[in-house]
This record gives structure tokens, C-alpha cells and sequence, in this order.
């Protein structure tokens, strides 16, 4: 009994570590680099900034010989690096976790002709590796590939970790350790091993992976003999390959002898990379860069004097076990990782500490011989090959009851979510949906009867949510308007028109009335029937009404006498942004840092609205004409008739039909009926490259044929060709602001992505654009170089 509730306590510690290893984040990222040219070799490593900020990693480069110099940025921060044939590729966060950018130079023989590109702004990219000529990397669980174009999008298969790129070919891990290689060269695909794996790395044109027992597979055109043994990680070249043994000792092999320089074989490393004849690695001692594999690098190995390289990417959680004294190289709350190594009892990393490795880890014990009465009778239903079966089944069934609940609850969510509303939005004759925010009621037959406004205004006023505005009667603003007069009106909003008068306190007002001639901003351009105006009406009144932000339009009463329905709001002198972009032909706002500064002022009041306000407020009405413009050319949100209290803690979305301006709309809201702040998102993406290039959301190209601002912009925008569509009214960029715009542009490009998941929030884009505007008015932050020796 005892043995047994020993070997049971084994299985569900099997269990249970195998439950935690399939499902921790694993990234893999190198922070050492090799690209070579035709006589020049180019090592990158990543070091920590400073010992003030740990978890700022800055990029350090050095050619052999001297001769190729990159353009640095020091406070730029990259978590990853690759190189390869004449060229180098940095990846670094955006505004935020979630979003990663690469960046790449290239370069000829002694450093010519160097150019700097962004080839990558999107969700977070968890797997980076190269080869000589392709990039790839893993973006959502899905493979995604740079620099070849003949891989198309068909090939964006399902990858777990663990790339890498040979070629013309690249494999990874599947979700349980599964290989899967796709590519042209037939040698590789088509003689991929069975079985589960935790490490794979690739040369130009060979593969090497290590199974979870830590035995080493090859396959492809290798050259030489693979070694026997127990490892943990690889690196692999042209014709050559090196792989690091679970005590910390690298063994190589491979054409003409190639092996470890006899200066290095008491060396104990931390991780290894190649390229072509060159191999790297970091040191456990003191976390130095040796390199070898030619003749300037095997007689003088140390590649950085007395500088630490960062041993691995930082992340949040490891499968096995953090490295020591990772806080060295990164922040709060993050580590680095060791590579997991496996023994037949579970998962055993080495434990080194600052000076040193620990001992190289016991082999495992041999199972002593069987006798014959148990190899003839009935097995052990305990045997290791049992229980890995039983681990593996109950992983896979607790996956698949996982997702079976998750995609449950979704359907769940969707089919019973609560509907809601600012108005009717259905079809004349059918049945309001329930739930829905109508200020109207139905009788048994079905016949809408009058809305009543004035019980729900009486019961917004009694709840105290209008008890700071001031009540004007209607006398004193048909006196201040001359009986509303067409020389005081200055445009349109939600409900009715807009007019400027001046109070006989001397405060100068916009009023805005409901009238019957007011036109709908719902898709499709049909008119507001009476109800959807009182809904707006009270919509404004209500959300002002408990709203306060410096870039919100501020509510200072209401009049409600003789079914007249009318708002006061503070005056902007300056009127509309939609104005003087597109109507002025003159106008003050003909500066990048000053129209970055306009769209950052509106971008922080939809922020308020999204994430300070409670509940939270979907604006659902984002556009330039209404922005409004104070006095002093401060920005603020306006027009509040179609905004809605946002989804419950409970909810992901409004289950409703569109409404919005055509054009400003976000597509994924119209297609599916589900509202999120992501909606208000895209809007506000519209208006960033109506800002950017002066044309208006829906306007004409040159054949007279309607266009659509993201259609024609965003492809620009993609390409780095920003400067061909940047609205030519505004005197071109200096070198400091082409940054900053560019940068506005990537974030535009972003908020008007198809699906709403992949779209920053608004706070992620105000830190964007304080970034840019910061930029614009000192030193720029993303500079792509400091230095004098920048030929970008």
C-alpha cells in the first residue's frame, strides 16, 4: 500500500508538472546575433541599459574587422535580435505588451549602403529566428514570414515555440513537441522524426532536435558524426554544428573536423547561436560573449571586454526554472529562464549561481533486469511507459474540456447577451428588441405610443445626475438667439442645430436645439423619427451630466418648456477640426506637433470615457467635425446622441445593430453587431489619417470614384511611404518630425485593422501619441540614430 501511494503521489506530481509546462508561456528569443557579409562578420548582443533600469536592454554591435557601423538609438529597448546575411533585425515593444515592432538594417561589404526599414508594427511576436536570407516568427500561435515571398500565406501554420529557419525551409514545435517543417527543400520536410521534443535549431540545410529524454536526432545534409549524449540546446551552421550538454559544455562536429577550440573546452555556456562558420555563446560565469569558428575569433574568443550580455529574453513565468540573478537584467516582476532539461523523473535544470555551475545532474539510475515470472505475467500498470501514456491522455482530455467550456460559455454570451441601446435601431413594424433603451412603449397591438421624455428627464434631474446644471427658461434663449435666428446658427449636431448667443452674464454659449429637420448620422442616411431624437437628447444630458474631463465638450444646462428640447454647452471659439482641415483654407493648425498635440487632447478624452468613466461610455460617434477647438486650441470630444454605457463586467460586447457615420464606422461593429471601445477605436483611427493626409474619410480620387481613406492611406503607411500622402497644405516635416508622423501613422494603421482585437485601447494610444508629440518638440525618441556616423 505504501509503494503504491508512493507511485500515486508520482503520477499526479506528473500530472501536475506536465499540466504547468504545456501551459506556461514560452518564448524564444535570442539576444545575440551574427550576420555576415562576404568578408565581414557582424556580432550584436544584448546588454542592460543601466543598473538603474534593468529591463531596458540596449543593442551592442561589433564587426570583424572593423568596418560596418549601425546606428544606435540607446534608449531604445529590444527584447530579441537576428541577423543574417547583410543584414540585422531588432524587435522591441510598442505602446505596450501586447504589441511588438521590428526593425532592420541592412548593409553591404564594409558597411555601405546601409539602410534602415520597420518591416513589422502588430500583436506581440512570441518566437523569432532567422536564417541567412529569411526572417520568421510565431504571431498568435501562427507562423508569419519576412523576406519571402514565395511563402505565402497558406503556409501561416499553427506553431507553438521554438523556430527555426533553415534555407529554404522552417520548422518548429507543435503545441505538444510535435516537429512540423514546411518549405521547399524536400530533404528536410520530408524526413521529419516522430515523437515529442522540446529543442530544435536548423543550419542552412539540416535540422537537429532534442527529444524530451534529452537524446540528440539529426536529419537533412548534415555533415559529420552527431554526438551521443545528453543536451539541452543547439546551434547549427552552414556544414557545422554545435550543441550545448546539460552539465554546461559545448561538444561541435561537422566538416573538416570542425570542433570546440581547445581554449574553450572548460568553458561552461548559458545558450549558443550560429551563422553560417560562426558560433557564439554566453558564458555562465560572468556572462561574457565568446565566439569561435575562424581564425579571428578562435585566437581571441571574447568578443565584448568586460560587458555582460543579457543570457536570455525576460518573461513573465518559466516552464522550469528562472535563472539566477536575473534581476541583473530584468525589471520587476520579470526572469529569464534556463533551458528545461529532462529526466526520467520529471524536469531537473541545473542550478548554477554566480561564480559557477552546479554539478552536472546524475544520470539516471538503470532499471535493474526483469525476471521471468514478470515479463511472462501480466505487466505493472505502473510502468513508466503507462504512466506517460496516462499523463499525456489526461493533459489532452483536461485541453479539450478546456476549450469545450470556454467555447460553451461564449455561445452562451452571445445568444443571451442583453441588448442595448440608445434607440430603436430595427426594422419599422417589428418588435423592439428587449432589453433596448427606447423611450417609447408598445400597446398589445404593437403601436408605438408618444416617448415620454419628461418622466425620464424628471427621473435623471431626481437622481441627482443634473443637480450641478443650470435650468434656463426657454424666454431667455429665444431672446439671446433672436427667436433662434439663422444668423446665430453654427452648425449641426445629434438632434437639432447649433447656435452661438451670448448670456446677459456675459458667457458665450452653444446652444443646441432638437428639430424635426435634423438629419441621422445612422448608416444609410435615413432620418431620426422622434423618439431617436428625444433619445439623443436625453443621451447627451445624461452622460455630460456626470462627465467631467478637460477634453470633454462641458454641459452647462438644459431647458425643457413646451416640449422644446434644448442644451447649453461651453463655446469653443475655434470651432470644428473637421473645419479646418477640410474648409478653412487657411488655418493656425498647419504644424505637425500641432495637429499631433489636437488628435493627443482627443485621444485623452475618449480614454476617459473608456477607462475612468463609470460604468464606462462608448462614444460610437468618433469624427473631425466633432472635435471642437477652445480658445486657446485645446481639443475636446463633442455630441454625445448615439453614446452607450459600456458592456457589463460580465459581457465582451453590445449585441446591437450599427449606428455611426459612414466612413468613421468600424466594419467589424457593422458586419457583426457587436459594439466594443475597439469601435471607437477604429473611428478614431479614420480621423488620425484624415489629420495625417488631409483628405476626408469618404472623399473622391481623381476619377471622381468615392474612396475610402483607410483604402488609400494605410497601404502608404505600410510600405514606409508615409511622405506621399501627408497632406500637402502643412509645410513637409523636419527630419525630427518625419519620425513622429510616421509613428502617428503606424498607430493609425493600427486602430483601423479589420478586426477589432488587434486595435491598441485608447490608453495605449495616448501613451503613443505623447510619445510622437514629445518627439516633435525635443530630441526624438526614435531617432534612428544619435550618432554622427549615421548614413540613414
Amino acid at each position: 500500500m505504501a509503494i503504491l501511494d508512493q507511485k500515486t503521489h508520482l503520477f499526479f506530481s506528473l500530472v501536475f508538472l506536465c499540466f504547468l509546462i504545456s501551459f506556461s508561456p514560452i518564448s524564444s528569443l535570442s539576444t545575440v546575433s551574427i550576420s555576415k557579409t562576404s568578408n565581414q562578420t557582424l556580432i550584436c548582443a544584448l546588454i542592460s541599459s543601466s543598473s538603474s533600469f534593468p529591463q531596458q536592454s540596449s543593442l551592442n554591435c561589433t564587426s570583424f574587422p572593423q568596418g560596418i557601423q549601425i546606428p544606435l538609438n540607446p534608449s531604445v529597448s529590444f527584447s530579441g535580435i537576428v541577423g543574417g546575411n547583410g543584414f540585422l533585425c531588432g524587435l522591441t515593444s510598442s505602446y505596450s505588451s501586447s504589441t511588438s515592432i521590428m526593425v532592420c538594417w541592412r548593409f553591404s561589404n564594409n558597411g555601405t549602403n546601409l539602410s534602415y526599414k520597420r518591416i513589422y508594427l502588430g500583436p506581440l511576436i512570441t518566437n523569432l529566428d532567422s536564417g541567412n536570407s529569411h526572417i520568421c516568427g510565431i504571431v498568435n500561435n501562427r507562423l508569419e514570414c519576412w523576406q519571402w515571398h514565395e511563402f505565402n500565406s497558406s503556409n501561416r501554420s499553427l506553431m507553438s515555440s521554438n523556430l527555426a529557419v533553415g534555407e529554404d525551409f522552417v520548422c518548429g514545435l507543435l503545441e505538444f513537441g510535435e516537429i512540423q517543417c514546411l518549405g521547399s527543400f524536400r530533404n528536410v520536410t520530408d524526413a521529419i522524426p516522430s515523437g515529442n521534443y522540446s529543442e530544435i535549431a536548423s543550419g542552412s540545410q539540416h535540422v537537429c532536435a532534442i527529444s524530451k529524454n534529452n537524446s540528440l536526432i539529426c536529419w537533412g545534409n548534415m555533415v559529420g558524426e552527431k554526438p551521443i549524449g545528453q543536451f539541452k540546446s543547439l546551434a547549427l551552421g552552414d556544414n557545422r554544428s554545435c550543441a550545448l550538454r546539460i552539465n554546461g559544455t559545448v561538444v561541435c562536429w561537422g566538416e573538416t573536423g570542425f570542433s570546440l577550440p581547445s581554449s574553450l573546452s572548460e568553458e561552461f555556456f548559458e545558450t549558443l547561436e550560429a551563422k553560417q562558420d560562426i558560433f557564439c555563446g554566453i558564458v555562465t560565469s560572468n556572462y561574457s560573449l565568446f565566439c569561435w569558428g575562424n581564425d579571428i575569433f578562435n585566437s581571441n574568443p571574447v568578443v565584448f571586454n568586460g560587458v555582460q550580455v543579457v543570457p536570455g529574453p525576460c518573461t513573465t513565468s518559466c516552464p522550469c526554472v528562472p535563472l539566477p540573478n536575473y534581476e541583473t537584467f530584468c525589471g520587476e516582476g520579470l526572469m529569464i529562464c534556463t533551458h528545461c532539461v529532462w529526466q526520467e523523473s520529471g524536469v531537473n535544470p541545473p542550478i548554477v549561481n554566480g561564480s559557477g555551475p552546479a554539478p552536472p545532474p546524475l544520470p539516471p539510475q538503470p532499471m535493474p533486469p526483469s525476471t521471468p515470472s514478470q515479463t511472462s505475467g501480466r505487466s505493472d500498470p505502473w510502468s513508466r511507459r503507462n504512466v506517460a501514456f496516462l499523463v499525456v491522455g489526461c493533459i489532452g482530455s483536461l485541453m479539450m474540456l478546456s476549450v469545450l467550456v470556454i467555447l460553451f460559455f461564449k455561445y452562451c454570451k452571445i445568444r443571451g447577451c442583453r441588448v442595448h441601446d440608445s434607440g430603436r435601431l430595427d426594422e419599422a413594424g417589428s418588435p423592439p428588441q428587449q432589453g433596448s433603451q427606447t423611450s417609447g412603449v408598445q400597446d398589445q397591438q404593437g403601436t408605438p405610443q408618444p416617448p415620454v421624455l419628461k418622466k425620464r428627464l424628471s427621473q435623471l434631474i431626481s437622481i441627482g445626475n443634473g443637480g450641478h446644471l443650470e435650468e434656463f427658461s426657454l424666454q431667455v434663449l429665444l431672446q439671446v438667439t433672436k427667436n433662434f435666428s439663422d444668423e446665430h446658427k453654427i452648425g449641426s449636431g445629434s438632434f437639432g442645430s447649433v447656435y452661438h448667443a451670448r448670456l446677459e452674464d456675459g458667457r458665450e454659449v452653444a446652444i443646441k436645439r432638437a428639430e424635426a429637420s435634423a438629419s441621422s448620422s445612422y448608416a444609410g442616411g435615413t432620418k431620426y423619427r422622434q423618439e431617436d431624437k428625444d433619445n439623443a437628447f436625453l443621451n447627451e444630458l445624461e452622460f455630460l451630466s456626470r462627465l467631467n474631463h478637460k477634453n470633454l465638450v462641458r454641459l452647462l444646462g438644459y431647458c425643457e418648456d413646451n416640449n422644446e428640447r434644448v442644451l447649453i454647452f461651453e463655446y469653443m471659439n475655434n470651432g470644428t477640426l473637421h473645419d479646418h482641415l477640410h474648409r478653412l483654407e487657411s488655418s493656425p493648425l498647419m504644424s505637425w506637433p500641432g495637429r499631433i498635440k489636437v488628435a493627443l487632447d482627443a485621444a485623452r478624452g475618449i480614454e476617459y470615457l473608456h477607462e475612468y468613466a463609470v460604468p464606462p461610455v462608448i462614444h460610437r460617434d468618433i469624427k473631425s467635425s466633432n472635435i471642437l477647438l477652445d480658445a486657446t486650441w485645446n481639443a475636446k470630444v463633442s455630441d454625445f446622441g448615439l453614446s452607450l454605457m459600456g458592456p457589463q463586467d460580465d459581457e465582451t460586447h453590445l449585441s446591437m445593430r450599427a449606428a455611426g457615420t459612414v466612413g468613421y464606422m468600424d466594419p467589424e461593429y457593422y458586419r457583426l453587431q457587436q459594439l466594443t471601445t475597439k469601435s471607437d477605436v477604429y473611428s478614431f483611427g479614420v480621423m488620425l489619417l484624415e489629420l495625417l493626409s488631409g483628405y476626408k474619410a469618404i472623399h473622391k480620387n481623381e476619377n471622381r470614384v468615392p474612396r475610402n481613406v483607410v483604402d488609400f492611406v494605410v497601404p502608404y503607411i505600410v510600405q514606409d511611404e508615409i511622405h506621399r500622402v501627408l497632406d500637402h497644405r502643412v509645410p513637409p516635416p523636419t527630419p525630427f518630425e518625419i519620425e513622429s508622423v510616421a509613428y502617428v501613422g503606424y498607430l493609425a494603421a493600427d486602430c483601423t485593422t479589420l478586426e477589432g482585437r488587434d486595435r491598441p485601447t485608447m490608453t495605449q494610444v495616448v501613451n503613443t501619441l505623447e510619445r510622437a508629440l514629445k518627439a516633435c518638440l525635443a530630441t526624438p525618441i526614435f531617432s534612428r540614430s544619435n550618432t554622427d556616423d549615421s548614413s540613414t
